[in-house]
């Protein structure tokens, strides 16, 4: 049945069944209302409970379809009920968030057709920015705690280059080698194909010329790409993502992404590991009343596009068992086949808004997703193609954790600023919160690079001394000839010397110090160590 505009008639029948199946008695958002047989039926609310909101979702949709005023709906009335949201704003109209929204006759319109009494309202929002890149509070990560393989997704290597990347940190976190940002680990790939290097490896597998120069071509080409900033410290807490307002409204953190739109790689496996790291970190805790986080997770396709197997595994390791921590995760993509069938099973909330149909590829794609969708009384391939912009077809989990009927819904209006608030604002936004001083500053100290750069500089000034030594030892020789000496000592040969003072013997204390224990690693291969 197609959603064309007509008087609505009261709700029976399917409709009226329909309905009943989002009558909740507990806590919930408002999502919009039904459309029914060309109709718009504001008594037939369409809503969420917030209880199973760890139970993960989709918002899916063409472009211009209202994918992100969907996002922002969702985002405020999870952040009144006191739930704690992240977004990612790639194209920079997510910051509206934290403003009042406009009246005006089109939202006035939006709220009488849907019975939603409307009022302008912001929410309280933080804002970050990758690195330091563009506006934002500075997100980083250590080297050390992304890990080998959330690593190789975003230097492009193939497997077996992935592995021995695997191999190059576990050296590095057996030796008390940090690695803080990309200097660090490209001075402990050279030294480890080095001449004093080559051996350090030899009993667990060895690393060959070829993939350390593919490795170190791709960390150069990346940090040439600007991408080097992304990586230090002080290395950001995800845990800031959890905290609430004085009001009690959940705060909404916003990170800005219009700078690195073009680096799509990069800042989806951020976002990875942005989750892995909560997931790493916070407790079980069972199903809760609401989540503790909503993390909304974009540009879906990103991730999982050129994923290996094992990548994948992880990606759905962790959303399946994330949800036991209180987190909720939303894909936000265009079409449910972006996401793998492992991952797209563990969705229990969908909203899918229009698809359209101008390719046979189109075509198959929307059959695709019909086939998504429990069995319902609408011709899902008309609806979904004859859906208005703020119009979404959704079926979610009931409070008992039932799939609820399939709703055509007509969606509410956000309360808050459609579209992004002025850089002025935002920039005062940034400067004025608590955490900027925090983390606004990068902060460079001794770690892979620098202890491998002195003990080299050591060896080498250990390699003149002795240099210099035997030749004073020959000149002695010569101007004494004939003459019968007392028997020296012999000194040590440069091998003694260099291997007795250089770098072997650093990194043979450093293994009994606090930083030589060896990482403790994840199943995305993060650190999970907390800074």
């Amino acid at each position: 049945m197609g959603v064309s505009e007509q008087p609505p008639a009261a709700p029976g029948g399917p409709a009226a069944e329909i309905a009943a199946g989002y009558a909740f008695e507990g806590a919930a958002l408002d999502l919009g209302a039904l459309l029914w047989d060309g109709g718009c039926h504001p008594d037939a609310p369409v809503r969420i409970p917030l209880p199973v909101l760890n139970r993960h979702g989709l918002v899916a949709g063409a472009t211009g379809t209202g994918k992100t005023k969907t996002l922002q709906l969702i985002a405020e009335q999870l952040s009144a009920h006191g739930v704690p949201v992240f977004l990612a704003d790639i194209k920079g109209d997510v910051s509206g968030v934290s403003a009042p929204g406009e009246d005006g006759e089109k939202v006035r319109e939006r709220a009488a057709q849907v019975g939603q009494e409307w009022r302008a309202t912001g929410f309280p929002c933080e804002f970050y920015g990758l690195g330091g890149t563009g506006p934002g509070i500075p997100v980083r990560a250590t080297v050390t705690s992304f890990g080998p393989v959330l690593l190789s997704k975003v230097l492009q290597l193939n497997q077996t280059q992935e592995q021995s990347l695997g191999l190059i940190f576990h050296y590095a976190d057996a030796k008390g080698l940090e690695l803080v940002d990309l200097k660090d680990l490209r001075a402990v790939v050279a030294f480890l194909v080095s001449d004093t290097g080559k051996a350090e490896l030899k009993g667990i597998g060895g690393l060959s010329t070829v993939t350390a120069g593919v490795i170190l071509r791709s960390i150069t080409a990346f940090e040439q790409q600007g991408a080097g900033d992304f990586f230090g410290e002080p290395e950001f807490d995800t845990s800031e993502f959890l905290r609430t307002a004085a009001d009690g409204r959940g705060i909404v953190s916003v990170l800005e992404l219009p700078a690195v739109q073009d680096k799509p790689q990069l800042f989806s496996t951020f976002l990875m590991w942005m989750l892995a790291d909560l997931f790493h970190d916070l407790p079980e805790v069972g199903d809760l009343e609401k989540p503790k986080l909503v993390f909304f997770f974009d540009e879906a396709h990103l991730l999982f596009s050129g994923a290996s197997k094992a990548f994948l595994a992880s990606i759905t390791q962790t959303v399946r068992l994330i949800r036991s921590k209180g987190v909720g995760v939303f894909f936000v993509t265009q079409t449910p086949k972006d996401v793998p069938s492992d991952v797209l099973a563990q969705l229990g909330n969908r909203v899918q808004h229009a698809l359209r149909a101008f390719t046979p590829d189109d075509a198959k794609a929307l059959k695709a997703t019909v086939r998504t969708f429990p069995n319902s009384p609408y011709d899902l391939e008309e609806v979904l193609t004859g859906l208005g912009t703020g119009e979404a077809v959704i079926t979610v989990l009931s409070e008992r954790g039932a799939p609820t009927p399939v709703a055509a819904t007509r969606l509410r209006a956000p309360e808050s600023l459609m579209g992004p608030i002025d850089a002025a604002a935002l920039d005062a936004a940034v400067k004025g919160s608590p955490l900027y001083g925090r983390y606004a500053e990068a902060v460079d100290r001794e770690s892979a690079y620098e202890k491998l750069t002195a003990e080299q500089r050591a060896a080498e000034a250990a390699a003149v001394e002795a240099a210099a030594a035997e030749e004073a030892e020959k000149a002695a020789k010569a101007e004494g000839a004939g003459a019968r000496a007392p028997r020296r000592k012999e000194e040590p040969s440069l091998a003694e010397q260099v291997v007795g003072s250089g770098i072997f013997k650093s990194l043979a204390r450093s293994i009994g110090t606090q930083l030589g224990r060896e990482i403790s690693r994840s199943v995305f291969g993060t650190a999970r160590r907390r800074r």
